[in-house]
């Protein structure tokens, strides 16, 4: 899945399941069920998909918040599975996070410098309190805000101040990789259109490479270059961000641009499928686990399951119809 560029993550056959209990019965849920796909140095790679799909076990994966069942990551070299305490620490400082919440991953309790420090702190990078200093106020000028809002609580910024604070706080160690889990969802849209704007000034100065997870393709379309769809802890599709937004190939991504307020109504994609629940995860199903929502489905949909497969350079599906034309919006 790469066209020669170099890739900074590379994830292959990545597993996590989960035990639930119903009715006396215990099942596994997959929440990731062989995920592959990579991140090239400098992109934006949108993740997207309904909740529960596996976005953010995904992140937390990733970020050593939850172990693997099985698969390999590897992050510029690093086997991010195999881990031990000692370079635990380094991944912590290569892999950084903006949360969903900017209040609640704040403490309110500690003033802006120290909470844009506090990773710097933990993992002793700063040569001196004039290094410590200078380093959070270079992050906090890069982020809009400047150096004099250190001094400041959280209680006493906005939504989207609080956000650009998260947002230093995860640059300041110059990271391998940002992933940023639903950075907008909690801000007005008009705060949603800065925050957005931050991130890829930020990426095209610091030369950034983000993992930017949403539910929402309309947010994920303004930042990505590349987007991979995640249904039920698989890929079905990954694409140039262009190209999957005005020739879809799999009907979920179908259903997900359906979702995207259009200024005209009238504009709409037409023949567009219906949106419905997703299929319990505790059932097994059998074939493509998108078929009872997908009005495409045909005999060969019920018996063998997809796999994602190549269609054309840069574009992966994991669809039986593929290659079938998706009508373009009217």
């Amino acid at each position: 899945m790469t066209d020669g560029t170099e890739n900074i993550l590379d994830i292959r056959d990545l597993r996590k399941g989960f035990k639930v209990r119903r009715k006396g019965e215990t099942h596994e849920v997959l929440a990731v069920n062989g995920i592959s796909l990579t991140v090239r140095r400098g992109e934006t790679l949108g993740i997207v998909g309904e909740s529960g799909c596996g976005k953010s076990t995904l992140a937390r994966v990733l970020l050593g918040l939850t172990k693997a069942d099985g698969g390999s990551v590897m992050l510029d070299g690093e086997d991010l599975l195999g881990r031990n305490r000692r370079n635990m620490a380094e991944t912590r400082l290569n892999v950084r996070m903006v949360f969903q919440d900017p209040y609640a991953s704040l403490n309110p309790r500690r003033s802006v410098g120290d909470s844009v420090a506090e990773t710097g702190d933990i993992h002793r990078i700063f040569k001196n309190r004039h290094d410590r200093a200078e380093r959070v106020g270079h992050a906090l000028d890069l982020v809009g805000l400047g150096a004099g809002f250190a001094s400041s609580y959280p209680h006493e910024l906005s939504g989207g101040q609080r956000q650009r604070v998260g947002i230093a706080r995860a640059i300041l160690p110059e990271p391998a990789l940002v992933i940023a889990d639903e950075p907008v969802s909690a801000l007005d849209v008009s705060i949603q259109a800065q925050v957005l704007n931050l991130l890829a000034g930020l990426k095209a100065r610091l030369g950034l490479t983000l993992m930017f997870i949403s539910h929402d393709l309309g947010v994920v379309a303004k930042i990505s270059d590349r987007v991979a769809v995640l249904y039920m802890g698989e890929v079905v599709e990954i694409a140039p961000a262009r190209a999957l937004f005005t020739d879809p190939r799999h009907p979920y991504t179908e259903l997900l641009l359906t979702a995207i307020p259009r200024p005209d109504p009238s504009k709409r994609i037409t023949g567009a499928i219906e949106v419905s629940e997703p299929p319990s995860r505790l059932r097994k199903l059998v074939g493509c686990p998108f078929r009872e929502r997908c009005p495409r489905a045909t005999a060969i949909c019920a018996t063998d399951a997809p796999v994602l497969r190549s269609i054309a350079p840069e574009r992966f599906v994991s669809c039986h119809h593929a290659e079938d034309a998706i009508r373009e919006p009217a």
